[in-house]
């Protein structure tokens, strides 16, 4: 009897012992999958350390990321404006194939027009992966996390508490402007209020936990989307005297006016007053240090946890912002400072790492982060798999970026060009090499038609017609609003008040 009992006994502990190393090699397999970190950024261009895009810039957190990975210096969005660009990038497909060429209401829509998408974080949930959510990742964040209860894409997300956070406090006599849009100055508000601290500590806290299945982490930050508030420390940070961007003043002149309509004159004069142009761009710098401190707690997070060796990294931002260049701010134009953005991808499984001075497209993440997590993308996904770029980003790279600003509005920017096509047929045509700031518009130079011609080549073959239902706001002068007659008003009236004038030195 005894020996029965040793014998069942000694049977059922080696089953037990089978049953943990098969439960421990299951988990095992399963974090072979990548994990992904995916930070969004709202509104940052250039200004950044590890981009030089502005001497005074104090980003340290993501200089250190951009050493640990592949830094794309010449990174582009697919249009410069919230809505769209986060369309294209999050469902895979341009605005010439989607119609969604400007901004919507994506609550108000026909389910069926969103429907024939699969976006990034439902592909990756339908995989397999625990998908966690945080701020601003869609345009709009009532779709994103309340449509369906969010379960579309997210196992989890924190809305309700962002929802939750009481209204921050401007400190407006230390910067200017009022109201809840258009102010620069700092806050009075705790950490803990600022919906970018919230969405960092759910990182962290997300980064905490013990996961079994493979993750992916959405984390979007807000600033330094208007209005330019942030904690008081990070405009210590900036002396009151910045440096202003390189701008030539006669900068339009040589544009066609569709090119012109994008440009924000107003802002421009009203900011030339008192100094003001200063103010705007420390109160900017310092939302690009708050928003770097934040990424840099998220990194530390992961760093620190038992997901470090395993987890890729993709922070990008949705386009970039005009700070004075070509008399204009904001962004929705396609000129160089609306267009180009932060982008780096850490993948410290196979440690790449360089510069990539190549033109990519924030187009290009779709089918790159489904490749490197060994997922099958949809058929209709455009853009390319930039592995080829991680293994080597010395690589020459032959497709361009490609910029959509309207129906009939194409940017197509490579290494060294950048050529513009308006609905109207006009052009722009630049030389980044020796002029990077965009002031001499080649177009008209008819030396320069090999090249235009060459480069048109990639301008889309077809459009989709616009989507009307839905729609909001629509901003650009394109071939479904093609009329130039308040730009060319505009330009008259801000001409006769503005100094130095628009069209002359």
């Amino acid at each position: 009897m005894r020996k029965t009992t040793f014998f069942r006994f000694g049977i059922s502990f080696v089953l037990l012992i089978f049953s943990c190393s098969f439960l421990s090699s299951a988990s095992l397999k399963a974090q072979q999958k990548p994990n992904v970190l995916f930070i969004a950024i709202d509104d940052m261009n250039d200004w950044t350390s590890f981009l030089d895009g502005h001497p005074q810039a104090i980003t340290p957190h993501m200089d250190r990321l951009a050493q640990e990975g592949v830094r794309f210096t010449n990174a582009h969005c697919v249009s410069p404006a919230c809505g769209p660009s986060r369309s294209a990038l999050l469902f895979g497909i341009s605005p010439s194939k989607s119609g969604l060429y400007p901004f919507y209401n994506q609550m108000a829509m026909d389910q069926s027009q969103l429907n024939r998408y699969i976006s990034l974080p439902q592909l990756f949930k339908e995989n397999g992966y625990r998908t966690y959510g945080s701020g601003k990742i869609h345009h709009g964040r009532d779709w994103t996390f309340k449509k369906d209860g969010g379960k579309r894409e997210w196992t989890e997300n924190n809305q309700k508490v962002l929802d939750s956070l009481p209204p921050l406090v401007f400190d407006y006599e230390a910067g200017f402007g009022k109201g809840r849009k258009m102010a620069f100055c700092p806050t009075n508000s705790p950490l803990e209020h600022h919906p970018d601290y919230e969405t960092a500590r759910y990182g962290t806290e997300i980064l905490s936990r013990y996961h079994e299945e493979p993750f992916f982490l959405a984390l979007g930050f807000v600033k330094p989307h208007l209005p330019f508030v942030c904690p008081k420390e990070y405009f210590d940070l900036y002396p009151d005297s910045i440096r202003a961007p390189e701008i030539k003043a006669d900068d339009l002149v040589d544009v066609p006016w569709a090119a012109r309509s994008n440009a924000r004159l107003k802002d421009d004069l009203n900011y030339r007053q008192d100094g003001k142009w200063q103010k705007v761009h420390r109160a900017y710098l310092a939302c690009n240090s708050w928003t770097d401190a934040n990424i840099g707690r998220v990194v530390d997070a992961l760093k620190s946890s038992p997901y470090a060796d395993n987890t890729i990294i993709v922070l990008w931002s949705d386009h970039g912002y005009h700070q004075g260049e070509k008399r204009s701010f904001r962004k929705f134009s396609l000129w160089e400072e609306a267009t180009k953005v932060p982008f780096i991808i850490v993948d410290p499984r196979h440690a790449y790492e360089g510069i990539c001075r190549e033109a990519v497209s924030l187009q290009d993440i779709y089918p790159t982060l489904t490749s490197m997590a060994g997922l099958v993308k949809p058929d209709y996904v455009e853009g390319i798999d930039l592995l080829p770029w991680l293994k080597d980003p010395t690589k020459a790279k032959e497709q361009p970026a490609v910029i959509t600003w309207g129906r009939g509005n194409y940017s197509i920017r490579t290494r060294n060009w950048r050529y513009n096509r308006y609905f109207d047929l006009t052009e722009e045509l630049y030389y980044h090499p020796s002029d990077p700031h965009e002031w001499f518009n080649l177009a008209l130079n008819s030396g320069y038609d090999h090249i235009k011609k060459q480069l048109a080549l990639w301008l889309p073959k077809s459009e989709a017609p616009l989507v009307i239902q839905g729609k909001a706001l629509h901003n650009s002068v394109d071939a479904d609003q093609p009329g130039l007659k308040k730009a060319k008003e505009n330009w008259e009236l801000i001409n006769a008040r503005i100094e130095p004038p628009l069209d002359k030195n």
